[in-house]
């Protein structure tokens, strides 16, 4: 009989979410293999790739204090990050937030918007919103191999 897959845990959401949140300088994400080696390095505590994958999916979700440490010391989040959930969240945003601006087409929009009034800088948020629901809807017509909305009346894409 097959064994079922464990529920995420919260240890394990906060584990992989600095994977996805988080990126080598290269922008590709981090591997269970140099994160382990760089805490197993860090410490001379063993840690395992298996061990972080566990970690990763719940299948293990009772690691040392000293094994947290390491991942914190990696990932450069405080050791908090993983005990209290609404400093896990505020930690999460911001990460998610530097990893938006370095992309440098987001980091050129946030840049040319610095000194905008409130008013403008809703307007610009609307764009987006727009922006954002029909990308979202071609991606779903692409999906689904139909062909994307057609362009509002006065609208100029190309």
């Amino acid at each position: 009989m097959a064994e079922a897959e464990p529920t995420p845990s919260s240890l394990s959401r906060k584990v992989d979410g600095l994977f996805r949140l988080t990126r080598r300088p290269d922008g590709q994400p981090f591997s269970n293999e140099e994160v382990a080696a760089a805490c197993r390095e860090a410490t001379g505590v063993s840690f395992s790739t298996t061990y972080l994958w566990q970690l990763r999916t719940g299948r293990r979700n009772n690691p040392t204090k000293r094994h947290l440490e390491a991942l914190a010391d990696y990932f450069e989040v405080p050791v908090a990050y993983f005990f209290d959930d609404e400093h896990g969240a505020k930690i999460a945003a911001e990460i998610e937030l530097l990893g938006a601006l370095r992309d440098a087409g987001v980091r050129s929009v946030a840049l040319r918007a610095v000194g905008l009034s409130s008013e403008a800088l809703g307007t610009i948020s609307d764009l987006i919103d727009v922006i954002a629901v029909r990308e979202a809807a071609a991606r779903r017509a692409r999906g689904a191999g139909e062909d994307p909305p057609a362009a509002a009346p006065g609208d100029d894409r190309d």
